[in-house]
């Protein structure tokens, strides 16, 4: 696989708001986003639509801007359903689309989709070779397309940077983005995603940070990333109504100014990144797109 082949742009947009809403009025806010002037834009796999699809309608409804998977659950598919997806999407919308790849949570692996998630890195590891010998037996790309893993641990970022084009971290602080880093090396690509709240009130700020960043912290591959780098529990749930810490807090989503926000999107790029996709967190996905809207003019000049 290439190494960062797919042209994302520097700046990104991340958010699973689309879920919320019809399809069509997702596709006119990437629509949108494409004259704005971003690069990308990554849609997540939970309990939702199938990535896949709404990717395609995306594509469809676009002309230029990139559509990201962040991330499809391997859980989800076995490996040739997989490759010969992001095959099929290939043929249609050629270096349009990338294909995030991740191990999930616990969870939603266990208890909801009923798999077995007792060795994830192993799985992965299996997962993607089995991949690239799968066969497909139709007009198109027989070479798989740029494939980049969820990856926070030393030995997920390892395997992204041997195994496909890099990684795409999520929930991290530009710190992370250092150790991404320097623990890949300088040629893999490294797509780190960053929250944003457009609030200069501390208060008001941190209230709707620490409600989104509750679901995150209560899954053990966010909260032992964050340990890794040196946070303690007291961070994580020690603050306050059980919640995690201001310095926590402040850490994983930038909240202030649009020039707040592109302060600490450059402190990635610093880091290493050679792509950031930035969630802006708001109310309601009316909100969050017009916090896409005001950030375009700083961030994408």
């Amino acid at each position: 696989m290439s190494m960062g082949s797919i042209d994302l742009g520097r700046i990104g947009i991340w958010t699973g708001v689309l879920d919320a809403l019809p399809s069509a009025q997702g596709v006119e806010f990437v629509a949108e986003a494409e004259e704005l002037g971003y690069g990308a834009f990554w849609i997540p796999e939970a309990v939702g639509r199938d990535p896949f699809v709404a990717a395609a309608r995306l594509l469809e409804g676009t002309s230029t801007i990139k559509i990201a998977t962040g991330i499809a659950n391997i859980y989800a598919r076995d490996p040739m359903t997989m490759a010969n997806t992001l095959r099929t999407i290939d043929e249609a919308f050629p270096g349009r689309f990338l294909l995030g790849l991740g191990v999930s949570h616990h969870h939603l692996v266990e208890y909801i989709r009923k798999h077995d998630y007792s060795k994830p890195l192993s799985y992965m590891r299996e997962y993607l070779e089995r991949m690239g010998k799968s066969r497909f037996m139709a007009h198109g790309p027989q070479e798989l397309p740029e494939i980049v893993l969820a990856a926070l641990g030393p030995k997920m970022l390892e395997l992204s940077a041997t195994a496909t084009a890099g990684a795409h971290p999520y929930f991290v602080p530009p710190e992370h983005t250092a150790v991404a880093r320097e623990t890949m090396g300088p040629d893999a690509a490294l797509y780190p995603e960053q929250m944003a709240i457009l609030d200069t009130d501390a208060d008001s700020a941190r209230a709707l940070a620490r409600k989104n960043m509750a679901i995150y912290l209560g899954l053990p591959n966010y909260a032992n990333n964050l340990l890794r780098l040196g946070f303690t529990q007291a961070d994580i749930d020690g603050g306050p109504d059980g919640g995690p810490s201001d310095k926590l807090v402040d850490a994983i989503v930038v909240w202030g100014t649009e020039e707040d926000v592109k302060a600490r999107v450059d402190a990635h790029f610093d880091a290493g990144a050679d792509h950031v996709c930035v969630q802006v967190l708001a109310d309601d996905p009316a909100a969050a797109f017009d916090g896409w809207r005001r950030l375009a003019p700083t961030l994408l000049s």
